[in-house]
């Protein structure tokens, strides 16, 4: 029995996420569910210069290099 949303091992996959080493850039709406984040907030993190971005005419991608830089400086030990 295959259950749905899961590879033939098994092992569940994110929704709608293509393998980060197959596709290098994203749309905003993929990187919002890259990070977790609504497709404003990652809007807002690019206004606030706090991610980098590649504009194409009226349209931005994000590198998932740089979306993974970001997630590891946002990381925090509790003390």
């Amino acid at each position: 029995m295959k259950l749905q949303g899961a590879d033939i091992t098994g092992n569940k996959k994110a929704h709608r996420i293509p393998n980060p080493m197959s596709k290098r850039l994203y749309t905003i709406k993929e990187a919002a569910v890259y990070l977790g984040r609504p497709v404003w907030g990652i809007r807002s993190l690019i206004w606030d210069g706090k991610i980098r971005y590649i504009q194409d005419g009226r349209k931005y991608y994000l590198d998932v290099k740089d979306m993974d830089a970001y997630i590891e400086t946002q990381k925090r030990i509790f003390t």
